[in-house]
């Protein structure tokens, strides 16, 4: 028997059973909150009737279905995704403060879906989801490239995270500049994306991202025996049969489709990838990647439920951009675990 954090004495399995069952309930409850939150007040019962039966005013049924439940789906999974990716990423750099948006991974991203924007709505081309998901991947990988190289040259994590965020600087101040001088009035609303939002999402666009992250999901999960193994190091991963490079590739491939899936559909939102891995190991108190990968997931469908309802109520009818909620919530995270590293060394 060990101790824990709750309230007494667990067996490891009773914690990850109590700590899954927290998550579910939060995300329960946080759905049930952001559909009935909103400019136009909807009562409980005619939310359940409109849910379970689909019945009542026809402005109500088009605001729940149409605009509330797409984007309260589109925030928990591309949360999740979110955060799954930041989690890789940190398998990958061996580092808790390395994620996409730090290292840059997600700005670049927002480069190249900005560049295709404004070239293709600018001559009247239609835009499929496909090409902006290919842009930001496309965007994530070449971030990810620089990243990879000073990391090869550089072994200091800090000077890694520094490079990172000048990446994200210069790719951010290209689309500002891109974005500020597009003629076409559509083009310059790219602005609020740019900042990240989880608005505007329909049912084709949620059907899209939860194929492509719940497969992504999938290619994680059958890797879960080498993660486990690489983070006992490099040495005892090939001794267990992992192909060290193969892995890297991997990885790198899955976290970047990920992110590139969240920035193509919401923009880059910050600080996810980071705080919430650190925060679900903290609650399960294991880095087991069979339990950290589907609890990384659910702790960030919570954590973007929960900041995507800040952001379009405390204000409303202004609402706030994303990032600028989750930097709230997650930059104290991200500073309390730099500054414990730096005790420890």
């Amino acid at each position: 028997m060990k101790k824990c954090i709750f309230c007494g004495t667990f067996s490891e399995g009773g914690r990850y059973l109590l700590s899954f069952g927290l998550l579910a309930a939060a995300l329960l409850f946080l759905f049930f909150w952001n559909v009935n939150s909103g400019s136009v007040d909807l009562s409980p019962a005619e939310v359940f009737r409109l849910l379970f039966w689909k019945e009542g005013e026809e402005t109500a049924y088009h605001i729940l279905w149409d605009i509330r439940l797409p984007r309260i789906l589109a925030a928990a999974v591309l949360g999740g995704a979110l955060s799954v990716s930041g989690f890789l990423l940190q398998t990958f750099f061996a580092n808790p403060i390395a994620g996409p948006y730090v290292l840059g991974i997600s700005s670049g991203a927002k480069l190249v879906v900005s560049l295709i924007l404004v070239f293709l709505l600018g001559r009247g081309i239609p835009v499929s989801w496909a090409m902006l998901i290919l842009g930001a991947f496309s965007g994530s990988m070449i971030s990810m490239g620089f990243v990879l190289l000073v990391s090869a040259r550089v072994k200091s994590m800090s000077v890694l995270v520094v490079c990172g965020v000048m990446i994200g600087y210069i790719c951010s101040a290209v689309t500002d500049f891109v974005i500020t001088f597009a003629d076409d009035a559509n083009i310059v609303n790219l602005h609020n994306w740019s900042m990240g939002s989880f608005s505007g999402m329909s049912w084709e666009s949620v059907k899209v991202l939860v194929l492509v992250v719940f497969v992504s999901l999938i290619l994680v999960f059958l890797l879960a025996k080498p993660i486990g193994a690489y983070q006992l190091g490099e040495t005892y991963a090939r001794s267990m049969g992992v192909n060290i490079r193969r892995f890297r590739a991997e990885l790198i491939l899955l976290s970047s489709i990920l992110s590139a899936c969240v920035t193509a559909f919401a923009g880059p939102i910050s600080f996810v990838g980071i705080a919430v891995p650190r925060l679900i190991k903290g609650l399960f108190g294991t880095s087991r990647p069979i339990l950290i990968i589907p609890g990384c997931f659910l702790g960030g469908a919570v954590f973007c439920l929960l900041c995507d309802l800040i952001a379009r109520t405390v204000f409303a009818p202004t609402e706030v951009s994303i990032s600028s909620v989750t930097a709230i919530f997650g930059a104290p995270v991200v500073i309390a675990i730099m500054v414990r590293r730096k005790g420890r060394g």
